[in-house]
């Protein structure tokens, strides 16, 4: 999808979600939770009609550039959205967690520990 293409990207918050229409026809959306000061991000899902058209990008960086603009913090839990924070640290000042969660890299369990570096 060109970076022209008419795409409509707003909060629903009634249906406690970010939503992207082209056309008028919802073309994907972000599932969140809000809690204590925190926007908890649980699910992206854009439908098969419109995938690989970068939707979904589109739709993280309008969600997370809106929880800046309105001061609140983000719980990453979908993968796509904590996967795009990876990609773009620029917004990593905005994550939060449950006792310091942090995003975990790429095939790194995020329940196991850190190792730790001995000094030799």
């Amino acid at each position: 999808m060109p970076e022209d293409a008419a795409i409509d990207l707003r909060d629903d918050a009634a249906s406690q979600r970010y939503e992207a229409r082209l056309d008028g026809e919802l073309a994907g959306w972000i599932e969140y939770e809000l809690a204590d000061g925190r926007l908890v991000l649980v699910h992206t899902e854009v439908p098969p009609a419109f995938s690989g058209r970068g939707i979904a990008a589109r739709l993280a960086a309008f969600a997370l550039d809106d929880i800046r603009a309105r001061d609140l913090r983000v719980v990453p839990r979908c993968p796509y959205v904590a996967a795009y924070i990876r990609a773009h640290p620029a917004y990593r000042d905005l994550v939060v967690g449950i006792r310091g969660t942090r995003i975990p890299r790429r095939g790194q369990d995020p329940r196991q520990p850190r190792a730790q570096h001995e000094p030799r």
